[in-house]
């Protein structure tokens, strides 16, 4: 990993803050892609697909000492996907399902050099609590979750008050698990 700088390939200014905790030079670089996934696809592997599919477009402008990281993460409630939530009604129902419930947050990382591939998924068990109607719509409205899988963030003040415990990684859940990432960059 010496005189390595890592691209991520994230505008998710928490995947920004994050990667920069790991103390390596780090670079911004995106494509636009549709974050579009076979509908047959089984929901856990749907974050590991999207990830790889955001590297494609970034993997041919690396250049010798820099590897790629991109990552998709998901919501799963009883099975199916909760993505990011389109407008402040869908993110006020996603709340309203999440609240009382645990749930999975599944994050898929793609790594990629000149001369090699990775990947891996993490998986996260959230609990919340029960989360009161007030509760719902003063988080909606002051902190307008609409960028994040599941409609919150555990790093704000909803996941202070209403995520009772969590079985796995926290940075996971806030899109990027580090110590997984650590880890496997340490193989490049």
């Amino acid at each position: 990993m010496t005189h390595k700088t890592l691209v991520l390939g994230s505008k998710s200014p928490r995947r920004q803050a994050l990667i920069g905790e790991l103390r390596f030079p780090v670079e911004i670089r995106t494509d636009e892609i549709e974050e579009i996934y076979p509908k047959d696809l089984a929901p856990e592997k749907v974050p590991a697909y999207l990830a790889k599919l955001k590297a494609q477009p970034l993997i041919p402008t690396l250049k010798e000492n820099e590897i790629l990281v991109t990552s998709d993460t998901i919501v799963l409630l009883d099975g199916k996907v909760v993505g990011k939530p389109k407008d402040r009604d869908d993110s006020i129902a996603m709340l309203r399902s999440l609240s009382g419930r645990s749930h999975t947050v599944i994050t898929g990382v793609h790594l990629a050099s000149k001369d090699k591939k990775d990947h891996f998924s993490s998986v996260t068990e959230v609990y919340f609590s029960e989360i009161s109607e007030e509760d719902i719509l003063h988080y909606v409205d002051a902190h307008q979750p609409f960028d994040k899988a599941g409609s919150y963030g555990i790093q704000e003040w909803l996941g202070y008050i209403g995520v009772s415990k969590i079985e796995g990684c926290y940075y996971n859940v806030m899109g990027l698990p580090l110590h997984d990432l650590y880890k496997a960059l340490k193989s490049f």
